[in-house]
């Protein structure tokens, strides 16, 4: 295969959930500027269609979707729409996901399961669903999990989140070994703390400040410094990786 070809993904179909905002907003743009068509998953849906103008703006060719990926049919409407859409599905980007911050011991049980529901049993419930549309149709694909660095270290006051990103690290290797004979790779990003408009402000803060100097980098991540891994994994470029987990944090998780 040709070098220029190894990251081309012109009319590769994609499914982006979370995407009416942050890191799932830049994922489908990153995506539809190589030629990627984009389904763009979320509760959202004005946000979407307002980003389905954007990309059709860039000559790009999307359709947004509203999903509760913590509900089967609704995650199954979603894969229906994009096969009428786009026909074959190649590409699941697992990006939805919330957080949780308070004290634990003044965590609720309803704390926890919104948290689980969401960022663990609705990547399963997309990455289950979208695998099966995969093997039907024959041709393979790229399961990408959107996990983090607190998959792999905990943090304070976060206790759900850092539970199910660790669930999600451990999926994507459970389901790259089942999945593989199919043609299917299944990986995972683990971001570091990336800037977004949700932790902007908290970062500008005394407190936001400290954490970044113990960045190894000095700096916090931008959701371009993802694109590359991203478009790794996404692409042909990739396709002898799977079960693999890419750090993408300035040198923070390995800093002592």
């Amino acid at each position: 295969m040709k070098e220029q070809e190894l990251f081309n993904l012109t009319d590769q179909c994609a499914i982006i959930t979370g995407a009416s905002r942050g890191l799932g907003r830049h994922f489908a743009l990153t995506l539809a500027r190589v030629g990627g068509r984009v389904v763009l998953a979320a509760r959202g849906i004005d946000q979407l269609r307002k980003l389905v103008k954007e990309i059709e703006s860039l000559n790009g060719h999307a359709v947004a979707v509203k999903v509760d990926v913590t509900d089967r049919k609704s995650v199954k409407a979603c894969i229906e729409t994009a096969e009428k859409k786009f026909g074959q599905i190649n590409i699941l980007i697992n990006n939805a996901g919330i957080a949780v911050a308070k004290p634990i011991l003044e965590h609720s049980e309803d704390d926890w399961d919104s948290v689980l529901n969401t960022n663990l049993k609705g990547a399963w419930l997309m990455a289950q669903e979208v695998a099966r549309h995969m093997v039907h149709v024959g041709h393979g694909g790229s399961i990408i999990n959107i996990a983090s660095v607190l998959g792999f270290r905990g943090t304070k006051q976060l206790p759900g989140y850092c539970a199910a990103k660790a669930g999600m690290i451990n999926l994507t290797r459970a389901m790259a070994v089942e999945l593989a004979s199919d043609r299917i790779r299944v990986n995972a990003i683990a971001p570091g703390y990336i800037e977004t408009d949700m932790n902007r402000e908290f970062f500008a803060t005394k407190a936001g400040k400290r954490m970044i100097k113990r960045i190894p980098q000095r700096r916090l991540g931008q959701a371009s410094d993802l694109d590359g891994a991203l478009l790794l994994l996404a692409s042909d470029a990739s396709r002898y990786m799977t079960g693999s987990v890419i750090t993408i944090d300035g040198g923070h998780s390995v800093a002592l």
